[in-house]
């Protein structure tokens, strides 16, 4: 790659992906020029199958969508006080998932990918930046994700001295609707719960008998996987677990897991209980495709359909994607960044996204939201700090660039692993027994106090850093 000019006044980012398009964003909001780098189409992935900005590579839901009492759900609400891209165009191009905020992902990475090509302070430069940026490069973000290219991946490596940790994301089936047996399967949200344009029947619900889990349980154990090399043996991160690996970990885990029972009735016959329940989420606005929740695998594709067409209402199923695995690579972020997400053995260099060991697509987001507004500071001569560790967006810096080295000594865990957000990256927060309350307080009840009490604290908290 060549340097442009005024380098010193540039920022470069690295990465068209969720992180690399809200870094972009933000940066050029503020007032900086940018130049975004992405190496799609010249160099292709494993993973992605567009060329398309902010493309969503596995699940097409953001999660919960609920500030109030989720974490995550209280992320969303920041990043959209913050003035994020990737939730405008997430809002935008909603689609019904009960209390989940999900996106068309065509729709919403067009809409990402159009917005960065008209904003007048952002260049795109398409093409890889293969080893260490150019030295006259002075403030950059990579936000490569985890399929950093090699190259780059082992110039930042030779850089910190530490290795980089690598693990598998499973990527989810995508049934056809078609194909789906609308005389055995039934759409009812969990709880019936209604979220960002839902009804409270956003989901396909199949249905097992204890026999029929049996069967598929045994399948999944015994079916062929994926063979990996040696330098390919890695642990998964468990929030993204294969739906085997999940199976092997006893006959129950799955009950207990993406395969739940609880919170739906089947109306064809309300008064048996099913024994274990495949959700479908919709996965396009037409409503012609639906992600199998849960059910990311490594099972080798000659078997993968076999196996989930022994699922009730999924016998004819026909798959627009099958399942599979991509490589992600991320750094040991409590040691080798700094609070401000700057690489300690080269300060011109940020990170951002899931290459800093923050896991999901909103988090990812999230970091180079903060990423993009501090280096936009730097242009001006200032620096801005992370936000307060009270929020969820700094609850996640916290995490990346100390709180697993705090939480070392108690826990007892010995590496650094990828992080959802979640209430218990915040400080604690006290909250009173409601005035009026009569009878003992149940745990919940104090739970769900304490959950909205840390997002009102977050919110009033996020005003004076934003």
């Amino acid at each position: 790659m060549t340097s442009t000019p005024d380098s010193d006044k540039t920022i470069h980012v690295i990465g068209g992906g969720l992180a690399g398009s809200e870094a972009a964003w933000q940066a050029a909001e503020a007032g900086a020029s940018v130049v975004l780098h992405e190496m799609r189409p010249q160099v292709k992935t494993d993973a992605h199958q567009t060329d398309g900005f902010a493309e969503l590579v596995c699940s097409n839901s953001f999660r919960s969508d609920d500030f109030e009492h989720n974490a995550v759900g209280l992320l969303h609400e920041e990043m959209r006080r913050a003035g994020s891209l990737i939730m405008a165009m997430a809002d935008r191009h909603a689609l019904p998932a009960g209390g989940a905020l999900a996106v068309d992902r065509d729709a919403f990475s067009a809409a990402v990918t159009e917005a960065l090509h008209a904003h007048p302070r952002i260049s795109i430069a398409l093409g890889e930046v293969a080893g260490l940026p150019p030295e006259d490069w002075s403030n950059v973000i990579i936000a490569t994700g985890p399929l950093t290219s090699p190259a780059l991946a082992a110039a930042v490596q030779s850089l910190t001295g530490e290795d980089a940790l690598a693990f598998f994301d499973a990527i989810a089936p995508i049934v056809h609707g078609e194909s789906i047996n609308r005389d055995i399967v039934w759409a009812q949200s969990r709880y019936d719960k209604v979220g960002p344009k839902g009804t409270g029947a956003d989901y396909l619900n199949c249905p097992m008998t204890e026999e029929q889990y049996n069967r598929f349980v045994e399948a999944l154990i015994t079916a062929p996987l994926h063979e990996f090399k040696d330098w390919e043996k890695v642990p998964y991160f468990d929030g993204c677990l294969p739906i085997e690996v999940m199976a092997e970990r006893g006959r129950e885990t799955l009950r207990h897991g993406p395969m739940k029972p609880v919170g739906l009735t089947n109306p064809r016959d309300p008064t048996v209980k099913p024994y274990a329940i495949v959700q479908l989420r919709q996965d396009n606005a037409l409503g012609t495709l639906w992600n199998m929740v849960g059910f990311q695998t490594k099972m080798r594709y000659g078997i993968q359909a076999e196996v989930f067409r022994m699922i009730p209402g999924l016998e004819d199923a026909q798959f627009a994607r099958l399942g599979g695995l991509h490589r992600n690579t991320f750094l040991n972020s409590p040691k080798v960044l700094g609070r401000d997400l700057k690489l300690k053995a080269l300060p011109r260099l940020r990170f951002a996204g899931q290459v800093t060991g923050v896991e999901g697509y909103v988090e990812s987001a999230a970091i180079g939201l903060i990423a993009g507004r501090m280096a936009a500071a730097e242009t001006r001569g200032e620096q801005l700090d992370a936000p307060p560790g009270t929020t969820a967006l700094g609850a996640l810096v916290n995490h990346i660039t100390g709180g697993h080295i705090e939480a070392e000594a108690y826990s007892g865990a010995r590496s650094f692993q990828p992080m959802n957000v979640n209430f218990g990256l915040f400080p604690p927060v006290a909250v009173a027994r409601p005035e009026g309350h009569v009878g003992r307080w149940k745990s919940t009840e104090k739970t769900i106090a304490k959950r909205k009490a840390i997002s009102v604290r977050a919110l009033n908290d996020l005003k004076s850093w934003l």
